[in-house]
């Protein structure tokens, strides 16, 4: 199995002119950059729409991408938007940061220009895209139409005739809201098209892509409004019980999470047909696709709906392997790498195994006081080839950031671990690195933030907090042709460059 090697960076952390990375021409540039560091992946965050906390874990449809993505110096080019309108917009000053009030007050604004000045009903390209997604698109975009005429409430708080999709009802809405609900297609067209663009761009340069998807659904979201029976809800179409996790590391209480649970009987007695659309869709999209909360297809941890904490709830048995025969009947063989943190049980170690897809160890969890076993099975010497390894994750701190916060004695673990009692400590992350990087783990995924060395003020997610996660944006000038030539040299250094290609540029250089 060859070694290799990658980097954890969202779309939205890209450089970009307006606010937000997003699918432009600093996007391929960071492809370029990929490859000549000498990387083979570029692992992102789900692509998704996001709501209220702007995250990409709860969403309106696990189909749609999100408008902010969409490269506006495209749609310049293209004659559709102009150059002044675009600089017109406030989008914020701040080019480390995403201001997501800005985005949302201009970004849909220019984005319907776009949409008036197309002349979508004569575009053929268009007309085939809604009729090749119409099996998901139809409903997506009738459900955002409905949600900016309710002024924004969750679907639960729509008028009855309405949030039960009476036939009388989807009939008036669909003609009274026709040019609504064609913006949103229009803008999911043009997400499509630019990401394929961009993945596509990736592939040529040998850069796979990673991507994300939660394991569960948001509640307000185009996929339980138009699926009521996939879910655990009651005869109101409101959540019976919850998903979320017990208390860990991450919180005390526990995190409650809010999302349906799925009814698993009736997936069972579909085949699994939901899943494999889903899947499969997916699959379009990306090279390698991680399944967040992997752990929830053994076990999945069910809340009493409207317990206001994780506390009080129970683990009930999930599909298991019956879902992954089904993938491999249905889809074949496909990359899929297991997000196994947290508790983990013989039972969930037992179906990662039965499936073959990768674990993740993450290298932040090894020096834990309370498990400083040498059997800990994040201490990177117990590594296994058929996972992956990671410094950190977007929900964890940076390597930087948690040097700094762990205990004392954990500290001294790190040093005596690493048999370095001398590096300086904000020097002490390519140590860390170099770590992860000799696992015999087959690939290695570093967050660019542990690359530069950044404190938390850089981190992406801090689980259970709610108005400053993923916001963090890179400028271009700290994606330098030193950092690049660092991380070359450590993914050589391990045996980790990737293709061909990498073999010859440094037989030229």
């Amino acid at each position: 199995m060859d070694r290799t090697a990658g980097i954890l960076m969202p779309i939205f952390s890209l450089p970009s002119k307006y606010g937000i990375g997003c699918f432009s021409k600093s996007a391929y540039d960071f492809v370029d950059w990929l490859k000549e560091a000498g990387q083979c992946y570029w692992q992102i965050l789900p692509l998704v729409p996001t709501s209220y906390g702007d995250s990409p874990y709860q969403s309106f449809s696990t189909y749609a991408g999100n408008p902010y993505f969409i490269d506006l110096e495209r749609l310049i080019a293209e004659g559709l938007l102009t150059k002044k309108e675009c600089d017109s917009i406030d989008f914020g000053a701040d080019s480390s940061d995403i201001d997501y009030e800005k985005m949302y007050n201009g970004r849909y604004m220019l984005l319907r220009k776009a949409y008036e000045r197309a002349n979508v009903a004569e575009d053929n390209d268009f007309k085939w895209y809604v009729g090749e997604n119409a099996w998901w698109l139809n409903d997506y975009a009738l459900f955002m139409a409905l949600k900016n005429n309710f002024d924004g409430k969750p679907w639960t708080e729509w008028p009855e005739d309405i949030r039960l999709r009476y036939g009388y009802s989807m009939e008036y809405y669909y003609k009274e809201l026709y040019f609504e609900i064609e913006f949103q297609k229009y803008m999911q067209y043009l997400y499509q098209m630019q990401w394929l663009d961009l993945k596509r761009y990736a592939n040529e340069k040998g850069v796979q892509i990673i991507g994300d998807i939660p394991i569960y659904v948001a509640m307000d979201s185009a996929d339980v409004w138009a699926n009521p029976e996939l879910f655990q809800l009651d005869e109101n179409n409101l959540p019976v019980a919850v998903a979320g996790c017990p208390p860990d590391g991450f919180s005390a209480t526990g995190q409650l999470w809010g999302n349906p649970l799925y009814r698993w009987e009736y997936h069972r007695a579909t085949g699994y047909e939901w899943w494999m659309k889903r899947l499969g869709y997916c699959f379009k999209f990306y090279d390698v696709l991680r399944i967040d909360h992997f752990r929830g297809f053994d076990e999945y941890y069910s809340i009493p709906y409207g317990e206001t904490t994780a506390l009080n709830g129970t683990w009930v048995k999930g599909p298991g392997i019956e879902l992954f025969w089904k993938m491999w009947e249905v889809l074949g063989f496909q990359k899929v790498i297991a997000e196994d943190l947290g508790y983990v049980t013989d039972s969930v170690r037992q179906l990662v195994k039965e499936t073959g897809f990768p674990g993740m160890k993450v290298l932040e969890f090894a020096f834990d006081s309370r498990d400083s076993g040498s059997a800990n099975d994040y201490l990177p010497h117990n590594y296994i080839e058929n996972c992956v390894a990671y410094t950190g994750t977007h929900d964890n701190e940076t390597l930087q950031g948690w040097i700094k916060n762990i205990k004392p004695e954990e500290r001294k673990m790190v040093r005596e671990y690493l048999c370095d009692k001398y590096t300086p400590t904000e020097e002490l992350h390519i140590s860390l690195i170099g770590t992860a990087m000799r696992t015999n783990a087959h690939m290695c995924i570093i967050p660019i933030q542990d690359y530069l060395g950044y404190d938390n003020s850089c981190r992406i997610n801090q689980p259970s907090t709610v108005g400053t996660n993923w916001r963090w944006r890179i400028t271009k000038k700290e994606l330098s042709r030193k950092l690049q030539k660092q991380i070359r040299s450590i993914t050589k250094t391990y045996g980790r460059l990737c293709w061909q290609w990498n073999k010859e540029l440094d037989d030229v250089k």
